[in-house]
């Protein structure tokens, strides 16, 4: 009997894993041969559309198919940086692949890395914050932050922004890795495991959290600016009262976009963190976005794509459904998700119909992909690192 895999995150609850099968909708531990309205969507044969073809790939090093670590590549846009749970961060030049210089911090590494102002910050499971100079990989600091760090960091001009999992939100000064401020959110005792990263808009730091607020800060002393609850948790047990946001915002000119897990699809205006739409709908990986366009991976493996302006719905499609997707990330004309098997798979952005499918890796992919330039990378739970490249020939 082969059994397949296919779960959404752990539970956490008080700091401490669930590693239990939770009857939450969209997770599943099952044979082939069970009946389960869960099982995920088989990869159906089509007529591609597309050409992707593979550019170059290494391997970074020991990966974790259990543990949904928040590993991720960063670019400045000539370089590539990627790290692994064993500790090592690995830059490379983006455009062939080559090994410029590779740091073992010795930390089991859990969230980032993020590229900013010359620096290379990383965060570790059991509460390290490491910074590198993003030149030479030369360590500059490293703190505690008494909590582990499930999320890229992201930088600033001055200070690297670090969410913690338990609900806090600190400011390390990028000279010396001094606190500089710290914010902490009330979290619920149970919460889906993962966190989105911070976000840093000119003079904003905005963050989503496990209680359901997303909130704005001031990047300089972390005042608040406004902090919302988006939706409301509700239900009579502490699963159906999940409302976390795991998704990382997203920030576009004078709006503000979030996801969450059962929860709504929203934008919220930058400036006063007012709602201006909302929909119904659940996501703990997150969205992606366009000139027009959001784009956001269901928790049940739906692929939406609504207006940014108004939130009207676009299309649905559902032939991957719990296929356990990233978030999605526009690449060219195409919408781009990996999966629980190591796969891409190439969406219209216009249609939502299935263009092109290729396999990064055995493993799973988490992270959502990144595009720099013409160049879409991706790194999976084992540690697979491939950068691939649209070859479609163009017509005349």
């Amino acid at each position: 009997m082969t059994t397949v895999r296919a779960c959404r995150p752990l539970l956490r609850a008080i700091g401490v894993l669930l590693l239990v099968a939770v009857p939450l909708t969209g997770c599943s531990w099952f044979s082939k041969d069970d009946a389960n309205p869960r099982k995920p969507a088989e990869l159906v044969d089509f007529k591609p559309t597309l050409k992707i073809r593979e550019v170059w790939s290494s391997g970074v090093g020991g990966g974790n198919d259990i543990l949904r670590l928040g590993l991720a590549p960063a670019s400045d846009g000539s370089h590539l940086y990627a790290a692994d749970n064993d500790g090592r961060i690995i830059a490379f030049d983006a455009a062939r692949g080559r090994r410029l210089w590779r740091v073992d911090t010795g930390l089991p590494l859990a969230g980032g890395p993020a590229v900013g102002s010359g620096h290379v910050v990383a965060g570790s499971s059991d509460g390290w914050v490491v910074s590198l100079s993003a030149t030479d990989g030369r360590e500059e600091w490293r703190v505690n932050v008494a909590s582990e760090v499930l999320a890229p960091p992201a930088v600033g001009p001055k200070a690297a922004y670090v969410r913690t999992v338990d609900g806090k939100l600190i400011a390390l000064d990028l000279g010396d890795g001094r606190q500089a401020w710290f914010i902490q959110q009330t979290m619920p005792r149970l919460s889906v495991r993962g966190t989105g990263s911070p976000v840093v808009d000119r003079n904003l730091v905005l963050c989503g959290f496990d209680n359901g607020r997303v909130a704005a800060y001031d990047a300089s002393d972390g005042s608040v600016v406004w902090d919302v609850l988006v939706d409301p948790p509700s239900g009579r047990t502490e699963v159906e009262r999940l409302a976390d946001i795991n998704a990382t915002i997203a920030v576009i000119g004078t709006d503000v976009y979030t996801v969450g897990y059962q929860g709504r699809l929203a934008a919220l205006a930058r400036e006063s963190g007012q709602i201006l739409w909302s929909l119904e709908f659940s996501s703990y990986s997150g969205l992606g976005a366009d000139l027009n366009n959001l784009y956001v991976s269901g928790d049940t493996g739906d692929v939406l794509a609504v207006e940014r302006a108004s939130g009207r719905e676009r299309w649905r499609s559902s032939a991957l459904a719990y296929r356990d997707l990233t978030a999605p990330t526009p690449f060219a004309s195409s919408i781009v998700v990996g999966d629980f098997e190591g796969y891409l798979h190439f969406l219209d952005a216009a249609t939502g119909e299935l263009r092109a499918r290729v396999r990064a890796g055995s493993h799973r992919i988490t992270s959502a992909p990144l595009v720099v330039g013409d160049l879409l990378y991706v790194l999976t739970d084992g540690g697979e690192l491939v950068a691939f490249r649209d070859a479609t020939p163009q017509e005349n």
